[in-house]
């Protein structure tokens, strides 16, 4: 078998050898690639939970598990409470997709949110009515409501504190907000409790258990 020796033997002459394999490249760099200057930018999520008791931070907890925020703010009444729940988040954080937590006992942190979730309240005392108890969460809801609002003029309102839903009526008439941007859980944890009940009696998974409303 005969072994070419030399370039031209190969179909290429000795000016085009350099232009059959190699593509010159102008002042030392490649071409750049064409980019759109409109490219639309996704826009973030902001969630501010108030209140780092164990359902907020359960909230806080699975909202950064299921990336359905690009950053979380925590607000509560106890600094040092609040940056070592803040500190957890943060340090989990670590493995999870990229998320800012930040935190603070003001509700300046809460800035431009779109979400603000309120579990903040006062425990009901063994013996106390939910009057009472209704009463002294209304007074803490006088200093937590309208300055979340002031921040985040276009947030969704969401409360989980109880009595949920005379607070969901008394965080509307504080903030200002229409009623479509103002929420309660309302009875979804009796549901979820109903729904468990149920799947125990019969032996089933909960999640086969479905709840009908019916007017």
């Amino acid at each position: 078998m005969h072994k070419a020796s030399s370039l031209s033997e190969l179909g290429f002459d000795s000016g085009g050898a350099s232009s059959g394999f190699f593509r010159p490249v102008a002042d030392g760099c490649p071409p750049a690639t064409p980019t759109s200057s409109a490219a639309p930018h996704r826009r973030l999520t902001k969630v501010s939970v108030i209140g780092a008791g164990n359902v907020g931070m359960a909230i806080a907890q699975t909202i950064l598990t299921q990336n359905l925020a690009d950053e979380i703010a925590l607000v509560d009444a106890l600094p040092d409470k609040l940056r070592g729940e803040a500190l957890d988040l943060q340090h989990a954080a670590a493995f999870l997709p990229r998320v800012r937590i930040v935190s603070g006992t003001d509700a300046a942190v809460t800035r431009n949110s779109d979400l603000v979730i309120v579990t903040a309240g006062a425990r009901q005392i063994p013996g106390e009515t939910r009057l009472n108890l209704l009463q002294r969460n209304v007074a803490l809801y006088r200093k937590i409501v309208p300055p979340v609002a002031e921040h985040s003029p276009e947030a969704l309102l969401l409360v989980v504190s109880n009595p949920v839903d005379v607070l969901t009526y008394v965080a509307w008439r504080l903030s200002g907000f229409p009623a479509s941007r103002v929420i309660g859980s309302g009875t979804n944890l009796d549901s979820s409790r109903f729904r468990f009940l149920i799947a125990e009696h019969l032996d089933v998974n909960a999640q086969d258990v479905q709840v009908i409303l019916a007017c």
